[in-house]
């Protein structure tokens, strides 16, 4: 009876053969082992580098506003993201990533994969993977709004290689020389960019010399800088009290254990 229902499954699922049952399930079962890399392919767009693109408009937003903690938190996400599509997209083992950008950067350098980075990205990244995991206030952190460029750039590096194209991997950023334009079909920044109705094309486009049609040799930011002291860090005698109803990463606690409050 299983058996049958297998088969009936199948011919309903509509393989359409005059030869019999046997044939259909031949087929049906080329068609799902021919599949398996495409749908991966798109686990990896849609779950990865489409929701990042979502987290890059959201980072700009914050920035904008001077929003410190957001801007950190969503543009750690945004990195964090572009790396796993592209691991995932290069079957590139990941499992051990989590929320760490430098062990992505890591397993990608260790494949076979040609990827390259700019200094000034790799920096940014650096900044994001020490501040931009800590959603509240657990360590005590620093955020500049001039690095609204650093994270498009950063979002303009990585996201060239959220794909199986092979052009858009070769273009590389000069200094002094206006990026270089490229479009990923179905890309979900593309459509926000074709969309003159779209309520995250003016944020997106907003100051940006990475993305959009329109060539920008010179984009105005501002230079505002926010420092925060965590609570912890001020007053390291009540993380006992604290630990009783909220829980801290291993490495916090530990830190905070042997840190004595400045005098």
């Amino acid at each position: 009876m299983p058996l049958l229902a297998k088969l009936d499954l199948i011919v309903l699922l509509g393989t359409t053969s005059e030869d019999g049952t046997l044939t259909s399930i031949s087929l049906e079962m080329g068609r799902d082992a021919m599949d398996i890399d495409q749908l991966v392919d798109d686990f990896a767009i849609r779950s990865f580098r489409d929701i990042a693109d979502e987290d890059y408009i959201s980072a700009r937003m914050a920035f904008r506003g001077a929003l410190a903690e957001p801007s950190l938190w969503a543009s750690q996400q945004t990195a964090e993201k572009y790396l796993k599509c592209i691991l995932l997209l290069n079957r590139i083992p990941g499992r051990h990533i989590r929320h760490k950008l430098g062990a992505a950067l890591d397993a990608i350098r260790g494949s076979n994969l040609t990827f390259d980075l700019t200094l000034p990205t790799r920096q940014f990244i650096e900044h994001l993977d020490r501040f931009g995991p800590f959603r509240y206030l657990e360590i005590s952190n620093v955020a500049y709004g001039l690095h609204l460029t650093n994270l498009d750039r950063c979002a303009w590096e990585l996201r060239r290689y959220c794909t199986r194209s092979e052009v858009t991997k070769q273009l590389k950023l000069h200094q002094g020389v206006i990026p270089p334009k490229f479009r990923i079909e179905g890309g979900y920044l593309e459509a926000v960019i074709d969309n003159a109705k779209s309520p995250a094309r003016e944020p997106l486009l907003w100051q940006n010399a990475f993305f959009g049609s329109r060539p920008r040799r010179y984009t105005k930011r501002d230079a505002w800088m926010k420092a925060t002291n965590a609570p912890l860090y001020l007053n390291p005698q009540i993380l006992d009290e604290i630990l009783r109803y909220v829980h801290l990463p291993k490495h916090i606690i530990e830190g905070y254990r042997a840190h004595k409050q400045p005098q």
